[in-house]
């Protein structure tokens, strides 16, 4: 098979902006050696026969099968562990007064990859509220577009080695051991989080009801400036006043181009 060619680079960094926001324009090793032996395995003799059929296939399967081998779904329980001990000592005291008539939080999970984020929030509200959660609805919803993490994190199966960064109470509270090497989590944890299929490069989100959290770690960093600050305003506008915003410690917003005021390290809040 031919080299990834000029032409054919910029026309696949296009549509993968285009459609997904992910901007791959200085990844050109990165594209052509995650997508290579892919595509000889799949019997496609050029990247320009590989684009024609991701363009002609309206299904939306190449297009997540192309996205499962660009992006990197790399996660784990509790990782950066400050946002969560914020959540638990600040905001989650904060919004179950707010919303102590109601008992209603809404949570969104945005680019929630394997679940292991949506599944630590299930869990620390779990045991934030512990006997007084009677009555609250605090489900948790967890997007992503990549069909293949999204399975994943449906199975809420885990490694041993990844349950290691939760606290041994949480591990013995909220999973059930399969066998040595794998645990599942609880039926009860797992119905707390309801996953979906969801691009956030939509132009408009299609959510009845305002957020008052909002986690997106580390997603942005694949998107331009540009797209960063759509998708913010978009968040902005979809969250409840007094709500708050969580982005990956790598990430920042522009403090003259957003909405949100800083509240502490990669957490902003809807005043």
């Amino acid at each position: 098979m031919e080299l990834l060619t000029d032409q054919e680079f910029n026309e696949l960094v296009q549509f993968v902006k285009q459609n997904y926001g992910i901007n791959l324009a200085q990844k050109r090793t990165l594209v052509y050696g995650r997508l290579h032996h892919y595509m000889v395995q799949s019997g496609f003799n050029s990247f320009s026969e590989y684009f024609r059929y991701i363009v002609s296939d309206h299904t939306g399967k190449a297009g997540s099968i192309l996205l499962d081998k660009l992006t990197t779904n790399h996660t784990y329980f509790l990782r950066e562990p400050k946002h969560f001990e914020f959540l638990e000592q600040e905001v989650l005291p904060y919004l179950s007064k707010v919303e102590a008539k109601h008992k209603d939080l809404r949570l969104w999970s945005a680019g929630c990859s394997t679940g292991e984020e949506p599944y630590t929030l299930a869990m620390l509200i779990d045991n934030f509220f512990g006997s007084n959660k009677v009555g609250w609805d605090t489900k948790i919803l967890a997007t992503d577009i990549s069909t293949a993490a999204l399975k994943k994190a449906q199975a809420a199966m885990y490694s041993s080695d990844l349950l290691k960064t939760l606290p041994k109470n949480w591990q013995t509270r909220y999973f059930c051991k399969v066998d040595e090497e794998f645990s599942v989590l609880t039926k009860r944890i797992r119905e707390e989080v309801i996953f979906r299929r969801f691009n956030l490069m939509n132009a408009a989100f299609p959510f009845k009801k305002k957020f008052h959290l909002i986690f997106c770690r580390n997603v942005m960093i694949y998107f331009d400036a540009e797209t960063r600050q759509e998708l913010v305003n978009r968040f902005y506008d979809n969250m409840e006043r007094g709500g708050y915003l969580f982005i990956g410690h790598s990430e920042s917003l522009n403090r003259h181009e957003s909405k949100y005021q800083f509240v502490a390290p990669a957490v902003y809040r809807k005043e």
